[in-house]
């Protein structure tokens, strides 16, 4: 069973999905108070418990890069390609009326340029993502 199978929503679950017959290993790791520290807040900042942020971090194909960090990625992604097709759907609305009339109408001006700003600022947005990720544009 997957953690998407039992996730809600816009919601990461914080523990490991239960898996058929349980789990029969456990390991146990020592730290010390720094360590702790350290391993709590990448934790919160995961969403996750630390024995999760453990499991994913020894287990993940790309060192450094959980599941619940490519899910948070992806989950980005997708809300960036929503807001370019909202944008591309608007671009297109306003030339339809502009092919149908032969010129730009005064109102669509300001909607031409608010889309035009909200296409410029995710393309930023998914520069950003693409660098933070080290990935090459």
């Amino acid at each position: 069973m997957t953690d998407e199978a039992n996730a809600r929503p816009g919601r990461v679950r914080r523990r490991r999905a239960n898996v058929p017959g349980g789990r029969a290993k456990k390991h146990e790791v020592w730290v010390s108070a720094e360590e702790e520290a350290e391993l709590y807040q990448r934790a919160l900042r995961a969403g996750v418990g630390i024995p999760r942020l453990l499991a994913e971090a020894a287990m993940a194909d790309v060192p450094g890069e959980t599941m619940t960090e490519r899910r948070k990625q992806l989950t980005e992604l997708f809300r960036l390609h929503r807001t370019l097709a909202g944008a591309a759907n608007n671009l297109n609305q306003i030339a339809r009326v502009t092919n149908a009339e032969g010129m730009l109408p005064v109102e669509l001006r300001a909607a031409l340029a608010s889309t035009m700003a909200e296409v410029r600022t995710a393309a930023e947005h998914v520069q950003g993502v693409i660098e933070a990720n080290g990935l090459r544009s």
